[in-house]
């Protein structure tokens, strides 16, 4: 397979969960995205296409906490983080992106984590 088919279906895979899924203000889209070495999660109103709270192994605080980036422990702990921070700034409900990859692994965890820390979805 190629590089070219690989990003097509990935792609593709990424439109079909976006077309269901849509951020309003009543209920935010929390956007999850994996990457090899990292994950960040964001909360989004698209409706006016702005970012309310977003959380990461990148970000300052977590960084420190944490061995490395792309863990089942990494992702615990920034679900932890969004879930805290939404609740912070009033948001309770949201509607769960996974973006292209599959429910399971550290999207499930960093989910599962949102969820206990308060988020409802």
């Amino acid at each position: 397979m190629s590089i070219d088919t690989i990003k097509r279906a990935a792609m593709r895979r990424k439109y079909h969960v976006r077309k269901k899924v849509f951020g309003t203000p009543d209920r935010p889209r929390l956007s999850v995205f994996r990457s090899n070495r990292h994950i960040y999660a964001q909360i989004i109103e698209d409706v006016a296409g702005v970012t309310l709270v977003s959380a990461s192994t990148r970000a300052k605080g977590l960084r420190d906490r944490l061995s490395t980036g792309g863990s089942k422990k990494a992702a615990q702990i920034v679900g932890e983080a969004i879930g805290k921070q939404a609740l912070g700034v009033g948001i309770k409900c949201v509607c769960f992106d996974r973006n292209r990859h599959k429910y399971h692994g550290r999207v499930k965890v960093l989910a599962e984590s949102a969820r206990k820390a308060g988020l409802v979805f």
